[in-house]
């Protein structure tokens, strides 16, 4: 018998040990919670489907844009407030067409920000946005540039502040559409089990920077200090409203209908993947309050042992097949050799649990198609004939791997590099903001991951590898100020 028999069968036994066993049973839990919550965001999305059709059969053609027909009058609309949309641009492309093509009454400015120098460049800004508003502005949308709205996206949210004005913030969430890459269905499978806090249809402790929608004299006032708590050492902009609104019990909403295409990028490589990755796990290094600093560190501790505890069954699934394929090529007798087909029984379960997920994510995935679709019937129909199961599989044990990995990555570090600026964080914001010579001379091309051409002539895919892409990120961990050009 060789030495690699002997290890198998040998982590083959361990892995039917009592404390193993719990963490594959943990592992098949992780799976099903995510199933349940997948079916539950599907139920409350496609009650909205349902209601949209309903409407449509009783005459409403236009359900797309509001489900009684009577508040598209004239009279109606002319006494909506006026709402201020502020999309800090990185480039520009189609996406930012469509959303001021699928509006009416848009009146359009471009004001040049500068550059920040006691917070993040997109906060800066944000908050130069803000200043410029016009001054008879309600309420103030806050967007990504890659951001894809529906014809009555920004109405749909004037409405419900208008008829829940105790409402603080309003949000959406992005549906994002991978391109083909591993990278791309990395962030997909990033996104998804957030997905489930938006698809509440009403109150949520979420946050969505890509899209906010606020009262426009909360920043005229400071209220709440919204203004001061972005604009002193804030990094991220959605994690620092949602601490404010916790810390103020203040309600933030997420209606059904605000779900918005989100295509990723063709030439989005694990590269720009990992950046993204040490981006998010970067945000809960910042926080405004000690409390605020207690549930960034709970969920960091919660976060990183999930995905390990996701991760860990499969890893030990895998030895328990090679074992057994072992087991049965060579023809050894139980005489021969202990073992035990035991953790063949848990590898199919987990492989029933896995789908069961599987299912469940692709079932949301669907509804959100065409809730979108529906949504924005005179766009281009979105589809998911290209959704590949075997890249989500892999995507899911990628991501769930890195995320721990990235997470003290960014608790060890304390800078990050976002867009050629490093910022350094200390006590939670902001202390310190380095740029690249190149930085000051010109922003990025593309956003971190929306394609700018949304239907056709999209850019080639990058010839990186999986494995010089890590390579890359490797050699950044340990000379990161070499790769800020």
């Amino acid at each position: 018998m060789s030495s690699l028999d002997l290890l198998l069968f040998s982590l083959s036994r361990a892995f039917c040990s009592p404390i193993a066993v719990f963490f594959q049973i943990q592992g098949c839990l992780i799976c099903l919670t995510l199933a349940l919550g997948w079916a539950c965001a599907a139920y409350v999305r496609n009650r909205e489907i349902k209601q949209m059709k309903d409407c449509m059969k009783n005459g409403n053609s236009f359900s797309f844009l509001c489900h009684d027909i009577n508040e598209l009058e004239h009279s109606y609309q002319v006494d909506l407030p006026r709402v201020t949309v502020i999309m800090p641009l990185k480039g520009f492309g189609e996406h930012n067409l469509h959303n001021w093509r699928s509006q009416d009454h848009v009146e359009a400015k471009v004001v040049v920000a500068g550059l920040s120098t006691t917070c993040s460049q997109k906060i800066h800004n944000q908050l130069v946005g803000v200043e410029t508003m016009h001054k008879d502005s309600k309420y103030v949308l806050f967007l990504d540039d890659d951001v894809r709205l529906h014809p009555g996206s920004i109405g749909a949210l004037t409405r419900e502040m208008e008829k829940t004005p105790e409402i603080f913030i309003q949000t959406g969430y992005p549906l994002d559409l991978p391109s083909g890459s591993l990278g791309s269905y990395c962030i997909y499978e990033y996104h998804m089990p957030c997905s489930m806090g938006f698809a509440t249809g009403g109150k949520t402790f979420f946050l969505w920077g890509g899209c906010m929608m606020m009262h426009a004299d909360d920043f005229r006032q400071d209220r709440y200090g919204v203004v001061s708590g972005l604009k002193d050492g804030g990094y991220s902009d959605d994690m620092t409203l949602a601490a404010i609104s916790g810390a103020h019990k203040r309600l933030i909403t997420s209606p059904p209908v605000a779900v918005f295409p989100h295509p990723l990028a063709s030439d989005l490589n694990f590269g720009r993947y990992w950046n993204y990755l040490r981006k998010q796990t970067f945000v809960l290094e910042s926080y405004l309050t000690n409390v605020n600093w207690v549930m960034n560190r709970a969920l960091f501790t919660t976060h990183c042992y999930l995905s390990w505890g996701f991760v860990a069954p499969y890893f030990m699934a895998m030895i328990h097949v090679a074992a057994a394929l072992r087991f049965y090529y060579k023809g050894f007798s139980p005489e021969e050799i202990a073992y035990t087909s035991g953790g063949l029984s848990l590898v199919t379960f987990l492989a029933i649990c896995t789908l069961v997920e599987l299912l469940s994510m692709w079932n949301l995935t669907r509804i959100e198609v065409q809730l979108c679709n529906m949504l924005s019937p005179e766009a281009p129909q979105l589809s998911l004939a290209s959704y590949n199961w075997c890249l989500v599989f892999i995507a899911m044990l990628v991501d769930n791997f890195l995320y721990p990995v990235s997470a003290f990555r960014s608790h060890f570090s304390q800078s990050i590099n976002w867009s050629g600026i490093r910022y350094y964080l200390k006590d939670g914001k902001i202390s310190k903001i380095e740029r690249t010579p190149r930085s000051k001379d010109m922003g990025p091309v593309f956003t971190d991951l929306g394609g700018k051409h949304l239907y056709g002539k999209k850019g080639l895919p990058t010839r990186g590898s999986f494995l010089s892409s890590l390579s890359r990120s490797l050699a950044q961990w340990h000379q990161p100020k070499k790769f800020d050009n």
